[in-house]
């Protein structure tokens, strides 16, 4: 099996930026020193990485569709359609993403969710799918945002609603639910963890803090675009914003929750809050509509008409934001931007910089990975992984994109992998 390397380049590696060298074999990262000191061979194929930084690829839980394509729609969903949107994304640095379906007819679900198959990434195919995200229907109507409310529904049959409404948990990776809703904790979030293994995430609701803790205790780990479609922040009922700073849970349940950091949703103030509050925790999503990578112009999601314009996606005739246009790079790029912007101290010194740089990618690579417990595989550079990975240039800039050790996009000719071909040697 062929053995590269590539060299003159910063890694992201044990929460730190270090100079290290990035060996890949068979589509996964690997050891050096087994090679030295076991194999005593060296690569086969070296690649000069110019001083760039190499991160794990972007993953993304939370979108909706991209460059035109919608994920609920009926009409659109295919096989096809997926991988053409798993293409584009390579472009912006993403290697893997849960396709995100909103709150719809149980007919609309019995159509499209059988499509959506999870699907091992390539340089060939695009990013890797990671199981759909589902978003409602079982959700709050005070706290519905742009979903439609003639799609809401109740559990008061308890799980048997959700079969009856999604046909089949095979493909499901995330839920989002209202915790609220009666028979939720009690029946539902309790066996679609253990029975199915779905996470679950609460939003779209008007829970209180108590009731959030509650869903928590039953198995709910994800807190679905945080601040949005949910009670703000009060100093007596926290609301689900509370949760980032409970003392009620279990002391190893570690709450991850979704922000939009799209400079729309989440003002910088917030991504900062939230950050200081419980960093380990935070996941960038993009909340993507179909527009995303598309002009200002009329677009569709699901049942809806939808306008972008100045960045800003609203249902149309309306103001209510139904979405983000932000790709899942910008998203590192703005919140990378907000933690700068609220050092007191101007001179941010050189330390703090580079933490934030850590912290801002790792919020887009192994927290989103942790969320569906494949750390050890995805959002990483650790040895054994999947040899999915980015270049970055100091502003953060994707310049190329590697699934499973093949390059799968890169920004121009220059970094072209032929173009960085340095040596082959002949074992």
């Amino acid at each position: 099996m062929t053995l590269y390397r590539f060299y003159n380049c910063t890694l992201i590696r044990n929460h730190a930026l270090v100079l290290d060298d990035l060996w890949i074999r068979h589509g996964k990262i690997v050891s050096p020193e087994k090679i030295f000191f076991e194999e005593k061979i060296q690569a086969d194929i070296e690649y000069d990485c110019r001083g760039i930084l190499i991160a794990p690829g972007y993953i993304d839980l939370q979108i909706n569709g991209a460059f035109g394509h919608d994920f609920t729609s009926p009409n659109e969903a295919s096989e096809e359609m997926l991988v053409t949107v798993a293409r584009k994304l390579t472009s912006h640095g993403v290697t893997a993403f849960v396709p995100t379906v909103v709150s719809s007819k149980a007919e609309t679900y019995k159509a499209v969710l059988p499509k959506y198959k999870r699907r091992a990434g390539s340089a060939k195919d695009g990013a890797t799918i990671l199981g759909i995200h589902i978003e409602g229907p079982f959700i709050d109507e005070k706290k519905r945002g742009a979903h439609r409310t003639d799609f809401l529904l109740q559990t008061p049959h308890g799980m048997e609603d959700l079969y009856a409404c999604y046909g089949s948990f095979d493909n499901i990776s995330i839920i989002t639910v209202a915790p609220e809703i009666p028979n939720m904790i009690d029946n539902v979030i309790p066996e679609l963890v253990e029975k199915h293994g779905i996470v679950v995430s609460v939003g779209h609701s008007i829970a209180s803090l108590d009731i959030g803790e509650r869903a928590v205790c039953a198995g709910a780990r994800f807190i679905t675009h945080l601040f949005n479609a949910m009670l703000p922040f009060h100093h007596r009922d926290p609301g689900l914003v509370g949760l980032l700073t409970s003392h009620r849970l279990p002391a190893t349940t570690i709450i991850h929750y979704g922000l939009i950091a799209d400079g729309i949703h989440t003002h910088s103030a917030a991504v900062r809050l939230a950050h200081r509050v419980h960093p380990q925790g935070l996941v960038l999503v993009t909340d993507a509509v179909p527009a995303l990578g598309l002009p200002d112009g009329t677009y569709h999601m699901g049942a809806d008409q939808i306008i972008v314009e100045n960045k800003r996606a609203t249902i149309a005739g309306t103001q209510t934001l139904c979405g983000s246009i932000a790709s899942l790079a910008e998203c590192v790029q703005n919140m990378r931007q907000a933690l700068l912007d609220g050092e007191t101290n101007k001179n941010v010194e050189e330390k703090n910089e580079k933490q934030f740089i850590v912290e801002c990618i790792e919020a887009a690579t192994l927290h989103p990975a942790s969320v569906l417990h494949i750390e050890n595989q995805k959002g990483t550079l650790s040895f054994g992984a999947d040899a999915d990975f980015i270049f970055l240039d100091n502003k953060l800039n994707v310049l190329s994109t590697f699934i499973a050790g093949e390059q799968a996009w890169s920004v121009n000719d220059q970094w072209s992998i032929s173009n960085l071909h340095t040596n082959k040697f002949s074992q």
